[in-house]
Parts: structure tokens; sequence; C-alpha cells
């Protein structure tokens, strides 16, 4: 019971929220209507308009933050970068569209959130007299010029004022329940004029895309310097070792068999070491349990692998095989995933889920750390986040300081 009443008082709080939010509307109006004029000419308009369209943007990102809260789904912001000079960015300001988008949905929030909370504390007012209009009429036997509604509406009649009792129990669940609907309702307005229009989204995507691409080339060309240098520094050294002891053992090997076998091992040794850092290597641009097993017995592998003390849960429902490098992906950002939880959460339990929804891939490493992960102070999420990136691919982070981490991942994997 406590727990719905103070949800019913969240709701009536955020309500009142959004409607304090669109008393602005009156008076960002007045200074629209008087800046836009002057600003298209110079002087005091220009910096009055660009002022108001600060102050409509700051309300604008409060309410696409409530949105995003209420939707569970981002709200992006729409606005390009701003040039350099007052008058050139009062002239951008006037012609680009957010800008009077915004203005738009401050002039509706206004109404709508005024209505949305008189409805919702209408309701709950009409419950209360409703439930206690018998009592009501107990109490004021006679006529009073401030008698409430629900004795004017029954002329103070005992039965008809039982018959309200139902009435307001009806108030009471619908008063409960509509205050949700009305704030996701505002949230959907809200989302429909801030959000970015679908060009405006289909822009940023391809230049998102763009972006991506090119970095996933960098980020290739990074890949073969280290594959090259491993190689030269590494096993190219002991195979060069190899053949010289054996050159060496060649030539020895009449006049001193016991020095021969010695070169010999050493050029075994060295083989043998060359070809460990080359399977390191190979497993490290895509392991051969991957190519093997798929997926599913790859992330198996790799926990068995990783676990130290730490339970690791797999929960994977992939029941088909996908494209190798969707697999590969899927398996390096799990095992970055993996990684990171380990060496720098604190965690005593570790969760993975993988679930195959058909055209994508959900991936979800959760960890019951200390919390606190932010992809500015680490590479590690930034490098998860480039590899989803290539692939068109989406990570959410969810951490609070105290924990749990959940990194919620998506990856396209359409056949």
């Amino acid at each position: 019971m406590r727990q719905k009443l103070r949800r019913a008082v969240s709701e009536l709080g955020q309500l009142l929220g959004g409607t304090a939010i669109g008393l602005a509307a009156p008076f960002l109006l007045f200074l629209t209507l008087v800046s836009v004029p002057s600003s298209l000419a110079a002087g005091l308009g220009i910096l009055l308009f660009v002022g108001v369209v600060w102050l409509a943007r700051r309300l604008a990102d409060l309410q696409r933050h409530r949105a995003a809260t209420v939707l569970a789904e981002p709200v992006p912001s729409p606005y390009l970068p701003l040039p350099k000079g007052l008058l050139a960015r009062a002239r951008m300001l006037i012609g680009e569209p957010a800008t009077w988008r915004d203005l738009a949905w401050v002039l509706c929030q206004f109404p709508v959130g005024l209505l949305s909370v008189t409805v919702a504390i209408g309701l709950w007012l009409g419950a209360v007299e409703c439930l206690f209009a018998p009592l009501l009429r107990a109490l004021l036997p006679t006529r009073t010029s401030f008698d409430p509604v629900v004795l004017e509406l029954t002329g103070r009649s005992g039965p008809l004022t039982w018959l309200l009792v139902p009435v307001g129990v009806g108030l009471v669940v619908l008063a409960y329940h509509l205050p949700r609907h009305l704030i996701t309702g505002q949230a959907r307005l809200a989302n429909a004029l801030l959000g970015p229009t679908s060009a405006a989204r289909l822009s940023a995507r391809v230049d998102r895309l763009t972006a991506t691409r090119a970095a996933a080339v960098d980020a290739s060309a990074v890949e073969l310097r280290r594959v090259e240098r491993d190689l030269h520094d590494g096993a190219q050294v002991r195979l060069v070792a190899a053949t010289m002891n054996l050159g060496m053992a060649e030539d020895v090997i009449d006049a001193d068999p016991a020095g021969a076998k010695v070169l010999m091992a050493e050029a075994k040794a060295s083989v043998g070491a060359a070809l460990t850092e080359l399977r390191d290597l190979v497993r490290g641009i895509h392991p051969p349990v991957l190519a093997d097993r798929g997926l599913t017995g790859a992330v198996q592998a790799l926990a068995l692998k990783l676990a130290s003390g730490i339970p690791i849960e797999l929960d994977l429902r992939l029941d088909r095989r996908l494209a190798a490098p969707v697999e590969s992906a899927a398996y390096f950002v799990i095992a970055e995933s993996l990684g990171n939880a380990l060496r720098h959460s604190g965690a005593q339990r570790i969760q993975v889920t993988v679930t195959d929804q058909g055209d994508m891939l959900h991936i979800t490493v959760g960890d019951n750390g200390h919390g606190g992960a932010d992809p500015l102070r680490g590479t590690g999420l930034r490098g998860i986040q480039r590899r989803l990136s290539a692939f068109d691919g989406t990570l959410r982070i969810t951490s609070p300081l105290g924990g749990p981490t959940v990194l919620d991942m998506e990856l396209p994997c359409a056949s």
C-alpha cells in the first residue's frame, strides 16, 4: 500500500513538473515575438533572441531527459553545432528547424501539462468527495455556502450519497492509473517534437556509419601493423635462430656430434616457441574454437578460461551459426567486457546473456561490482564501442556508483 501511495504521489509530482516547465511558454512567446523582428536587423534583439533560444533549449533538454526516463529509450538532441559570432549564430538559429520545434513544444507543453495535472488532481478530489459523501452529509446536515459538489449534485439525498461510494472507488482506480498514461503521452509528444526528424536521424546515421567505417579501416591498419611487429619481433627471430643453430649443427656434426645435438635441441626449442607464438597470434585474430564450435562454444570456452574464483553465469540462446565477422565481433566484445569486469569491477558474480533476435544479436554482460564504469576513463569500453560501431551496433552502459554494472550491446546479424 505504501509503495502504491508513493507511486501516486511521484506521478502527480511528475505531472506538476511538466506543468512547471510549460509555465515558461507565455514568457518565451512574448520574448520571441519581440526579438525575432529586431534580430533580423541588429542590436539588442539579436542578443535577446539567442537568450530565448538558449532558455528554450535548456527546457527542451530537461524534457528530453524526463522523456527518456519514461520511455526507457534515449531522445537524441537534434541541434547542429553553432558557428562563431553572435550574428552568424542568430541567423543559424532562426533558420534551424529545431529552434521552432522547441518553441512549438514549449507552447504545447503549457496547455497539455495544465490539463493533465488538472484532470489528475480533479480525479483524486472527486474520489475523496464521493467516498466520504455520506460522512459529509452527516457533518453538514443543512445547506451551506461552501457545500461540496457531491452534496450539490445529490441534493443531500441519503440513498444517493451512498450510491456515490462505489463511484468514488472507481475514481480512485482511474486516478491511480491515468497519470502514468498522461506522463507517457507527454513523453511521446516531447519525443515527436524534440527528437530529430526522420531525415535528421538518417543523416546522422550516415555520418556515424561513415565515421565508424573510417575508424574500422584505421583499426584494421593498426591490427596489421601489430601482427607484422609481433611476427618480426617474435616468431621470425626464433625461426632465424633455429636456422642458424641447424646450420652450425650441420657444420660440426662430423667433428662434434654431441655439440651438434645441443644445437639441434636449441633449434627444436626455438621452432616450438615460434609455433606457440604463431598460435597465440592467430588466436588473437580469430580463435580456432570460434571457427570450430561457433559463438556458443567459444564463449563457453572463454568463460572456463577466464573464471578464476569468480563465477561466470552463461545464458546463451543461439541456435544457429552467424556470419564469421559477426561471430568474431561478438566474441571479442564479450571477451573485452569480461576482462574489464574481472580486472576493475571487484565483482563476486558475472552474468553473460546472448540472445538471437533474428536480425539483431543482443548481448548483456552484467556484474555485481562497485560500478562507476565510464568510457572516458579507460580504453576498454571505447574499444568495445568502436568494434560494435563498425557493424552499426550499439552499446548502453548502466553503472551507478555502488553497482551493479550492465553493458547492453546490440549487433546486427541479419543473414
